[in-house]
């Protein structure tokens, strides 16, 4: 990083700080934003001469059916993983480089925060055109379903909805991940899962036991697929939260 770059990121105010760790984050768009629109080409490609083979390998009375099948495609899920270590990375990488240069703990993860939801928004909306386009094509003209699943909802605002709080969750979760590494390393992060891990079993142990997975079912049944993944954003909003109280404790270590 050059002295000017330095002088810009000590001189600006907290907005102006907020903003060069924006950058900071997508400096190598790469990463952020080149690599996974690549590789979620290459997963259509590969999806689309399979459904090509398909289409020519079963009769015409059996096209709909097979169609309706291929709505339960996980084909684009993918990326909301990557996403996942692109946080981690984002924090892991850039949080002893910004304090290097001035920028404080509030305003690193309130620039990350920022890159974030911009991010989001951004493969949001691109992912919602490539379902109404495969939605108007019927399938690519093959009846596939990559960014219609089942599981993306029915309608272009529904698939931006959910596309777009899957894109935070996955985000702020990785980047809480993170900060777990920074402020602890690998036996932190160790922990965290295997805390984690006991949480969830502990959990599915009482339902089986009371035999309330009916009730949970019901419950999701009603709240709906929209409503299933607003849920999400509790545990968004409680790992943004939390991912800023480790960090104000963490020491940068190279």
């Amino acid at each position: 990083m050059t002295t000017a770059t330095e002088t810009q990121f000590r001189a600006a105010g907290p907005a102006g700080r907020i903003l060069n760790v924006v950058r900071l984050n997508v400096a190598n768009p790469w990463t952020t934003i080149i690599m996974p629109w690549l590789i979620l080409g290459i997963i259509f490609l590969a999806n689309l001469t399979i459904w090509w083979i398909i289409f020519n390998s079963v009769g015409a009375d059996n096209v709909a059916d097979v169609s309706d099948g291929l709505q339960y495609s996980g084909a684009s899920t993918w990326i909301f993983v990557y996403m996942t270590v692109v946080a981690i990375q984002a924090i892991n990488l850039t949080f002893p480089f910004a304090l290097g240069y001035g920028v404080t703990r509030r305003d690193f993860w309130l620039g990350s925060s920022v890159t974030f939801v911009l991010l989001s928004a951004m493969y949001a909306v691109g992912m919602t055109i490539l379902s109404v386009i495969e939605e108007t094509t019927n399938g690519w003209g093959l009846g596939g379903h990559m960014f219609t699943a089942v599981f993306f909802g029915d309608t272009w605002l529904q698939r931006l909805f959910i596309y777009f709080v899957a894109f935070l969750f996955f985000f702020f979760f990785g980047a809480a991940i993170a900060t777990v590494y920074v402020r602890w390393r690998a036996n932190g992060v160790t922990l965290f899962f295997v805390v984690l891990a006991a949480l969830l079993i502990a959990g599915a142990a009482v339902l089986t036991l009371t035999g309330n997975w009916q009730v949970i079912g019901d419950f999701f049944a009603r709240t709906g697929l929209v409503g299933s993944f607003a849920w999400s954003l509790v545990i968004t909003v409680i790992s943004g939260f939390a991912g800023y109280l480790i960090l104000r404790r963490a020491t940068p270590k190279n």
